[in-house]
């Protein structure tokens, strides 16, 4: 069985160490594995590599497409495990793309590598639109899930699933993290807690953007509003460290 990955450079799969740079482990050190392809296309995706390939027309900021041979790469599941068993793990990020649209094979992963490092911790990082099996549920320590609003330009039926977001708001294992980019954007936050009961220690907002200078732009009056609002606040850290880059 196979993964198919995002690539650093051509040939070399995503796989990585850092810190954490959002959410409820911002700032811990973890290993980072990028997966390829995803069931969604936000127009302001900083990993359109991922799945903006050559002919792919629909919209992004920055119009640019990829070439798939370049930026993906598929690696049988052991080799996989290999690559990060090297890094020496104690928390692994599953991310994407979207990285449950390959579940059967993150559910022969996830267990060599918990064999392999008693006490290993997994997160994976999902848009909140693709049902996770039971079998990754059980074996996964946390899900870091982003549901899409509408200024990311998806169509609502594609990218708020009801049913999939009364499960992920009622699992102790699910933290959403929202992207937001204005004041129509916390109102709309606000309505999706209300409706779906996403509990307020469980909901992050993030600021939208790739530079240091926009991060701390919309931190200023997104820090007032996660605090009307009792939610919490999250920067992207890694962008603040490493910039916009790839294997970061």
């Amino acid at each position: 069985m196979s993964l198919t990955l995002a690539t650093t450079t051509p040939g070399e799969p995503e796989i990585f160490p850092s810190l954490q740079g959002e959410g409820p482990s911002a700032g811990r050190p973890c290993v980072f594995v990028r997966l390829s392809r995803c069931n969604l296309a936000c127009r302001w995706c900083d990993t359109a590599y991922t799945w903006r390939f050559t002919g792919d027309i629909r919209p992004h900021r920055d119009d640019l497409t990829f070439e798939r041979s370049e930026n993906q790469i598929t690696l049988d599941v052991r080799e996989v495990a290999m690559r990060i068993l090297a890094l020496r793990p104690t928390r692994l990020v599953i991310t994407g793309g979207e990285p449950l649209l390959q579940a059967p094979a993150l559910g022969r992963l996830i267990p060599m590598l918990k064999e392999a490092v008693p006490g290993l911790e997994v997160e994976i990082e999902t848009n909140g639109s693709v049902p996770p099996p039971h079998s990754i549920t059980q074996l996964v320590d946390q899900f870091n899930v982003s549901p899409k609003l509408s200024h990311s330009g998806n169509d609502e039926s594609l990218a708020l699933v009801p049913a999939l977001l009364r499960e992920w708001a009622a699992s102790t294992k699910a933290w959403f993290k929202f992207v937001v980019a204005d004041e129509d954007d916390v109102n709309e936050v606000a309505e999706l807690q209300a409706i779906y009961h996403i509990p307020a220690e469980r909901l992050f907002v993030m600021p939208e953007g790739t530079s240091s200078k926009i991060l701390r732009e919309r931190s200023k009056w997104l820090a007032g509003a996660a605090l009307t609002h009792g939610w919490r606040f999250t920067d992207r850290l890694h962008i603040h460290l490493y910039g916009d880059t790839r294997g970061t």
